[in-house]
């Protein structure tokens, strides 16, 4: 399981659920991101919706994996107050992992805003939908397993087979840039190949592949069994201190009515930061929508999570030009795309 190192992980301390319901956070503290050198305001999720709580009730249709468990803290975010403290009527848009669908939703005007995983939408972007990201919300989620027998290292994955659900997946394309990192070519060395999510542990056991790459709470599973080895997660080296997932609105929206997209990005914050402190209420509140596991699994799950971490401005920035720099480097975005101008020109900072 990730280790939570604390070096630069932003923590949040003392939230009552008692002052949530009413609106009202009590005092909170984060240590600051070294990485990113960027000092941000400490009372940004402090205090309710502050400053970005809307004039009116406003509807909006927030496009979403309703069953995915890191996003848990965003679909129940109405039963804890933080979407109606901002004045937001949200009706959910269930999308599951279909990115293409789930950006056309919100460039058309299907949906005014999405979370999902950054590595499934940067490639997507890259494309020019009219879609800006205005905050990471968490980190971790997607592991990479091997048998007790098997490889010990990323390294000593060169010559061998992974096993993946979707050969455009956020973790195929995570453990990609990872291997990169660490001398394997994840185009040249590895082979990949394609297995429904819950076959992976079969076919890892007898030997098909030699390492399975998914994400939770199937592979969370496999690490609480005996004979499987956790060699890598999205919260390993350079990356346990950036987020995996992202927020996107409509251009349009930020365009023309920003305090919109305002709203919606630190609603879903809070509800995050909420979540690092109080994993089993959420826990609680998301398993009638979860598939195959429990209040217990929940919250175990979202306790290897950084929940606790947020990015925005140019902390924010910073930590896609490291995605689009890795993923330009396995050849996923554009030779030509110049990875900072790009991580620019699909990030606003609505904080402000």
């Amino acid at each position: 399981m990730p280790v939570n190192n604390g070096l630069s992980r932003r923590q949040f301390l003392n939230y009552s659920a008692t002052a949530l319901a009413a609106s009202a956070f009590s005092p909170a503290l984060f240590a600051h991101d070294a990485m990113q050198g960027m000092a941000m305001s400490p009372d940004l999720l402090q205090g309710g919706a502050g400053k970005w709580a809307l004039a009116k009730p406003t509807p909006v249709r927030l496009a979403v994996n309703l069953n995915a468990i890191c996003l848990a803290p965003v679909v129940v975010a109405d039963r804890h107050q933080f979407f109606k403290a901002h004045n937001l009527e949200v009706e959910f848009v269930n999308f599951g992992n279909s990115t293409e669908l789930l950006l056309e939703s919100i460039a058309t005007g299907k949906a005014e805003a999405a979370v999902g995983m950054a590595l499934r939408w940067l490639k997507a972007l890259e494309q020019g939908f009219d879609v800006k990201l205005t905050a990471g919300t968490h980190g971790g989620c997607m592991r990479l397993l091997t048998r007790d027998d098997g490889p010990t290292s990323l390294e000593a994955l060169k010559g061998k087979t992974i096993g993946v659900t979707d050969m455009a997946g956020a973790d195929k394309n995570f453990f990609s840039l990872l291997l990169k990192r660490h001398g394997v070519d994840p185009n040249s060395d590895v082979d990949w190949r394609v297995f429904p999510q819950d076959l992976l542990p079969m076919v890892l056991q007898k030997g098909e592949i030699q390492a399975a790459s998914g994400s939770d709470p199937v592979m969370w599973r496999l690490t609480q069994q005996p004979g499987y080895r956790e060699v890598a997660t999205n919260l390993s080296d350079t990356y346990a201190n950036l987020s995996c997932c992202v927020i996107g609105t409509r251009g349009s929206l930020i365009r023309d009515r920003p305090e919109v997209a305002a709203a919606i990005t630190h609603a879903i914050l809070q509800a995050h930061a909420y979540a690092a402190q109080h994993p089993e209420v959420i826990a609680d509140a998301f398993n009638g929508q979860a598939l195959n596991t429990t209040p217990q699994e929940i919250a175990s799950v979202l306790k290897t999570h950084t929940h606790g971490h947020y990015s925005v401005g140019d902390a924010f920035v910073k930590e896609i030009d490291i995605y689009a720099r890795d993923l330009k480097a396995i050849n996923v975005l554009r030779p030509e795309t110049d990875p900072l101008l790009f991580a620019k020109g699909i990030t606003s900072d609505v904080l402000v």
